[in-house]
C-alpha cells in the first residue's frame, strides 16, 4: 500500500495526511475549499517545524514529507490510483453518506474506504456503497501526529483481511491499533462522552465550578486534562452530536445531552474553535480562565 487519499483538510484530515506523508506514503489531500487546503499545508509545515525544533525531525525529512503531499479540490482526481481512502470530513451523517456514495463511483475498484468518524455507524456508511466488505472505521485521536491510538471499527460486512491490512498500516504509522465492533460511540466515545456530559451536569446543577470540576478529575483521577477543558478542545458541537448518536442509537436517556450543553451549542459557544466555551480561549495564550458565564 503506497498511495493514500485523505478527504477533508480540517484538524483531523491535515493531521492524518501529515502522519501518512511523514512515513513515506504518497498522499492526496482533498477538500472542496482551496483556502482550507492552503491552511492545512501551513499547519502541517508549522507542526513539522516544531518537531524539528525539538530535535525529533530534520529539514531533509520535512522536504521529503512535503514532496509526498499533493492537494486536490476534486474527489475523482484525488483518489485516482489510491489503495486506501480515509474520509475525515465533518461529523455529519448526511455529508459522510454523500461522500461515500461518490467514493464508491470514483475510487479504484479494490480500494479500501475508511472513515475517521468518532461515532457514526460504519455499517450504515458501508450500506450506501457496493463494496461494504471494503469499508472500515479508522478513528484517529486528536492531535493525530502525537496521539498513538487508532480505534479500528469493523462494520457488519467488513472482511477480516481488510481489518488485518488496516491494523498493519496503523502499525507502520507508529500507532497502536485497537479493533472494536460497530455499536454507537464504539469504545472511546461511548465511555468518554457520558463522562463529559456528567461533568457538564455537575456544573449545570451547581455542584462545583468549571475549574473545580476539572481540578478534581486531573488531580484525583490522573487525567491530563479536565473533562470540561477537553470538551472545549474537542468542540462542544462535536460532543453534542456524538451524544445524540448515542442517545438515538441506544434510546437510553442517560446519553441525552445536558441542557446546558445544548444551550451553549445553540449560542455558538463551541470551545476553542469559537474562542469561548467553558473557558476563554485567546490565541497565543496558555492561561486557562473560566468563561465569565460561569464566574
Amino acid at each position: 500500500m503506497n498511495k493514500i487519499a485523505v478527504i477533508g483538510a480540517g484538524t483531523m484530515g491535515n493531521g492524518i495526511a501529515h502522519v501518512f506523508a511523514m512515513h513515506g506514503y504518497k498522499v492526496s489531500l482533498i477538500d472542496v475549499s482551496q483556502p482550507a487546503l492552503d491552511k492545512a499545508l501551513s499547519t502541517i509545515q508549522k507542526n513539522t517545524d516544531r518537531m524539528i525544533a525539538k530535535g525529533s525531525f530534520t529539514e531533509e525529512a520535512k522536504a521529503s514529507m512535503l514532496q509526498n503531499l499533493t492537494l486536490f479540490t476534486h474527489i475523482a482526481e484525488g483518489v485516482y490510483g489510491a489503495e486506501l481512502v480515509v474520509e475525515a470530513a465533518t461529523e455529519n451523517i448526511d455529508l459522510k453518506l454523500k461522500i461515500f456514495k461518490e467514493l464508491d463511483q470514483v475510487a479504484p475498484e479494490g480500494a479500501i474506504l475508511a472513515s475517521n468518524t468518532s461515532s457514526i455507524s460504519i455499517t450504515r456508511i458501508a450500506a450506501v456503497t457496493s463494496r461494504p466488505q471494503l469499508v472500515i472505521g479508522m478513528h484517529f485521536m486528536n492531535p493525530v501526529p502525537v496521539m498513538k491510538l487508532v480505534e479500528i471499527i469493523n462494520g457488519y460486512s467488513t472482511h477480516t483481511e481488510i481489518t488485518n491490512q488496516i491494523v498493519n498500516v496503523s502499525k507502520a504509522l507508529g500507532k497502536i491499533p485497537v479493533v472494536v465492533n460497530d455499536y454507537p460511540g464504539f469504545v472511546a466515545n461511548r465511555i468518554l462522552m457520558p463522562m463529559i456530559n456528567e461533568a457538564v451536569y455537575a456544573l449545570f446543577e451547581g455542584v462545583a465550578g468549571v475549574e473545580e470540576i476539572d481540578t478534581v478529575m486531573k488531580l484525583g483521577m490522573a487525567h491530563p486534562m479536565g473533562p470540561l477543558q477537553l470538551a472545549d478542545f474537542i468542540g462542544l458541537d462535536v460532543c453534542y452530536s456524538i451524544l445524540q448518536v448515542l442517545y438515538d442509537g441506544f434510546g437510553n436517556p442517560k446519553y441525552a445531552p445536558c441542557p446546558l450543553l445544548t444551550n451553549m451549542v445553540t449560542a455558538g459557544k463551541l470551545g476553542v474553535k469559537s474562542g469561548e466555551g467553558f473557558y476563554m480561549h485567546t490565541p497565543g495564550s496558555k492561561e486557562l480562565i473560566a468563561s465569565p458565564q460561569f464566574k
